[in-house]
């Protein structure tokens, strides 16, 4: 069965792609930032007879995603998920911004996909995937304006990964960007339109069917193609 890697699996999207991905039968290696605090993505181990293990990684810092990454040891990963993220905040950009929260998203959402990809690297064989959560805010066809930093995070993302993919692709290995949709997490709320559960559904049907010719483009979380 594959073998799977997913950053931010201690809630939301990532945790429910940990819980499908293992109730597929896979291999799954859960990276959280703390997962002393991750009690249900522990209890999902607890009950998964080795098949799914937990292991720190911060995205954000470099020698946490190496230490987290050699954690696991280095068995081929066939899947790797770059889900963990932060959104920052909501006031009014124009007027006052606030170049730490700015800094910080960069840290993590354009950095720390990259990190973790490198970390891992040496282990993605050729017919491995690369799948990066986006966000339709991060492509110039969104039509509204505000959310600055996040946006900018995301187009940033966008394009690195672009470069990504055509560095990767003559060894085989695929690099995509996936809008997940608006899903009710702690960062979209619950009033957003779609459940975690739907999201990683879609992500695991793009992420099975994803091949190397589609290699760095941005589709929505339901299969259809997004211009960025």
């Amino acid at each position: 069965m594959p073998t799977i890697a997913i950053t931010g699996a201690a809630r939301g999207i990532g945790f429910e792609l940990a819980r499908q991905h293992l109730a597929a039968g896979d291999r799954v290696f859960a990276l959280a930032r703390d997962p002393a605090t991750a009690t249900a993505l522990n209890d999902l181990a607890a009950g998964s007879g080795g098949k799914l293990t937990v292991h720190a990684m911060d995205v954000a810092d470099a020698a946490s995603v190496k230490a987290g990454a050699a954690d696991t040891g280095s068995e081929a990963i066939d899947i790797l998920y770059n889900v963990a993220g932060i959104s920052g905040h909501r006031a009014p950009e124009l007027e006052s911004l606030d170049e730490d929260t700015w800094d910080a998203l960069f840290e993590v959402m354009v950095k720390g996909p990259l990190r973790v990809l490198q970390a891992f690297l040496p282990r993605l064989e050729s017919g491995a995937k690369v799948i990066n959560l986006s966000s339709q805010i991060g492509a110039s066809t969104w039509p509204y304006g505000g959310f600055y930093a996040y946006a900018s995070s995301k187009a940033a993302l966008n394009r690195l990964m672009r470069s990504v993919a055509t560095d990767l692709k003559p060894r085989g290995v695929v690099v995509g960007l996936v809008h997940p949709g608006y899903v009710q997490t702690d960062m979209g709320g619950a009033q957003a339109e779609i459940t975690p559960q739907e999201s990683a559904e879609g992500l695991r049907s793009l992420a099975a069917g994803w091949t190397i010719e589609q290699t760095g483009a941005f589709f929505d979380w339901n299969g259809k193609r997004r211009e960025w």
